[in-house]
């Protein structure tokens, strides 16, 4: 059978090499078509390959009735409709790995620029100034640099800064002292990194966790005279508190890659003498766009030919009839993942997922990936999705033990997630409801009865009279409206659990004060 590819972005010719040396492959490079002529010619197609110009939305993937597979060549797929290529069966790749060197290159060559203020000296240069004194440098040799987001590409940037002699130290949810220790690198929380750098760079995906983590208090406790970095995504960094930290005189320097909109041409940052920028060139390496080109191109291969790929980003096509028994319980095994690791507040080292009554005839593999997906996604975002979910997992440490068990446990059917972290062990057991959808019936060993959904509390306490009010003043305070409540004791006058259903997020000054209450042990916030 011969498949027709389109090539509608440029990509290098050495990148679709293996494209064009697979004889049961017509490969059509047409770069510069208008969305209604790439409408017309798509329905010809198999395989289409994009890089970030082509948008590859709803409207077009239903006139791509013979479509089979997307492939992006580079790691974002923001340009392309996710949703809409899996509702219609096309799976997307794309290649999380290719530009791992490049990106780690050029934080290394932001820091060297930064350190000696190259752009800054040759810039003068260029004006016929010639002031050795005005860029007196500083050498990295000896300093600290704190990294903050340990993953591939922070990973090869610690061992690039070794390599200068520099002390690392390095901020990540999954990172243990023992693998710090391993790598040669030191281990600390976010707070120490920041204290201790005298360079920090940051390389976390950008979610509502990350936005703004380095903010106006962030740079409070960090050394007088640090300078930033941050070639890895745009908001992470606050720039306008970077603005006034430079302005100040509390940081040094800043070499920013990535910027909270782009093009970034028309911002105060860049008045700044201190500041080094460039056009997110972190991944713009001939090296990098030839090596994202050819992981496409084999997984589109494999994917043509009957085998499977290597980075699929959406969930790959599930026979009809497994998916017709699975499907109602997805939004249920993924809000139980969210619910549990919001509760333990902690990174998760082991994951055992149960699956009781009617879940016991059936294939739930999808039902544990969405489940592990919810527990990544607090760190991972949207990173993580159905179908790397477990090899993130496996990546990061994380065990993921799936059992079955005919028992009914009073309910048709049951998913109980149990999460051992640091700190012990806390477990979340649901269930569907006919006619009523999923509930949230324990919680480690209290019965409840929740609709996963909005904003919650969970707030375990001792049994005792006036609890409840006292709770229901403070929030009432607050101008929060409650709109459920459940509560359940272990024993009269015992330890006990509140979940309630508010009306919107509890804003931490309402979380500390009640955490101030007597009786009161824990008060965690979950939005789900």
């Amino acid at each position: 059978m011969t498949f027709n590819v389109l090539i509608s972005d440029p990509l290098s010719e050495e990148g679709i090499q293996p494209l064009r040396e697979t004889d049961n492959f017509t490969i059509v490079m047409e770069t510069n078509l208008s969305p209604e002529e790439l409408g017309n010619r798509i329905g010809e197609f198999d395989a289409l390959l994009v890089r970030s110009q082509t948008q590859v939305t709803r409207e077009l993937i239903l006139k791509a009735t013979n479509l089979k597979i997307i492939g992006r060549a580079g790691v974002g797929v923001d340009n392309i409709d996710l949703e809409a290529a899996t509702e219609n069966g096309i799976i997307v790749v794309n290649a999380p790995n290719g530009n791992t060197n490049s990106a780690a290159e050029h934080t290394i060559a932001m820091i060297m620029a930064l350190s000696r203020n190259i752009p800054q000296a040759f810039h003068a240069l260029k004006n016929r100034q010639w002031d050795r004194k005005k860029y007196v440098g500083v050498e990295i040799k000896n300093k600290t640099l704190g990294i903050v987001g340990l993953g591939r590409i922070g990973v090869e940037v610690a061992a690039r800064a070794k390599g200068q002699r520099m002390n690392v130290i390095a901020y990540d949810p999954f990172l243990t002292e023992e693998k710090a220790e391993q790598m040669g690198i030191g281990y600390g929380t976010l707070e120490e990194v920041l204290k201790k750098a005298d360079f920090i760079t940051v390389h976390t995906p950008l979610m509502k966790e990350t936005r703004h983590m380095i903010n106006a208090q962030a740079f409070k406790i960090m050394k007088n005279g640090v300078q930033i970095i941050n070639c890895a995504r745009g908001g992470i960094i606050d720039e306008d508190a970077l603005y006034d930290a430079i302005v100040s005189g509390k940081v040094a320097g800043a070499a920013l890659d990535v910027f909270e909109e782009e093009p970034f041409v028309d911002h105060k940052l860049l008045e700044l003498e201190q500041v080094v920028a460039t056009p997110h060139l972190g991944a713009s390496t001939i090296e990098a766009q030839e090596i994202v080109a050819i992981d496409v191109s084999h997984d589109v291969i494999r994917f043509l030919n009957g085998d499977v790929v290597k980075n699929p980003v959406n969930l790959p096509s599930v026979p009809s009839e497994i998916m017709h028994k699975i499907e109602p319980y997805f939004h249920l095994a993924e809000k139980l993942g969210t619910f549990l690791i919001d509760l333990t507040n902690e990174v998760a080292e082991e994951v055992y997922i149960t699956y009781s009554g009617d879940l016991s005839e059936i294939e739930v593999a999808p039902l544990t990936r969405n489940t592990v997906k919810g527990i990544l996604k607090r760190y991972l975002g949207s990173h993580v999705n159905d179908v790397n979910a477990l090899y993130l997992a496996d990546k990061k440490g994380i065990t993921v033990k799936e059992s079955k068990t005919s028992s009914t446990k009073g309910f048709t059917n049951l998913i109980t997630v149990e999460i051992k972290s640091k700190s012990g062990r806390r477990k979340v057991a649901g269930t569907l409801l006919n006619g009523f959808g999923p509930r949230l019936v324990k919680v480690d060993d209290y019965s409840v009865d929740v609709t996963p959904k909005g904003h919650m509390v969970v707030i375990q306490h001792t049994d005792q009279p006036g609890v409840i009010g006292r709770m229901g003043s403070t929030i009432a305070k607050h101008n929060i409206n409650i709109a459920t409540m459940q509560v359940d004791r272990s024993d009269v006058g015992g330890n006990a659990i509140m979940i309630l259903t508010i009306d919107k997020h509890l804003e931490t000054e309402a979380l500390e004060e009640l955490k101030s209450l007597d009786e009161i042990k824990e008060v965690t916030a979950i939005d789900l």
